[in-house]
């Protein structure tokens, strides 16, 4: 793990979940806040990036634990890098995939899930998140 200077982790109301697996590494920026109840987890690598705002509940997790197909379901699929750029602002529970990367100056809105790309300075919001409109 490499967290940056001034960096503030709350878990005062639920606890905080920062796990960096065998291997994994999580790098979070300067500046950024991640508040309570938040899980991020990388088995291979997770970058939030300066300045960002983390809200109360939210999941990042670069690996999605089970194949999809029905006799493969006991098996560990590959991991993708989660990258959360600059400047980035997370409500409340939203979830972001594995292999997804959130621009700069974007905010994702309440409990959006965030499977796609989300582009710099965009308002992304839903499940699953569509950009709503640029910033």
């Amino acid at each position: 793990m490499l967290i940056g200077e001034r960096v503030r982790l709350d878990g005062s109301q639920a606890p905080l979940e920062l796990v960096a697996g065998p291997g994994g590494t999580l790098e979070v920026g300067e500046r950024t806040f991640i508040n309570f109840g938040t899980s991020i987890v990388a088995h291979q690598h997770i970058e939030i990036g300066r300045y960002c705002l983390i809200g109360p509940f939210c999941s990042l997790t670069d690996n999605s634990y089970h194949r999809l197909e029905p006799e493969r379901r006991y098996e560990t699929p590959p991991s993708a890098p989660i990258l959360i750029a600059d400047n980035v602002w997370l409500g409340i529970r939203t979830m972001v995939m594995p292999g997804v990367t959130i621009g700069a100056d974007s905010v994702v809105g309440a409990g959006s899930v965030v499977t796609h790309d989300i582009p710099p300075r965009s308002l992304a919001a839903g499940v699953p998140a569509r950009v709503i409109r640029s910033l």
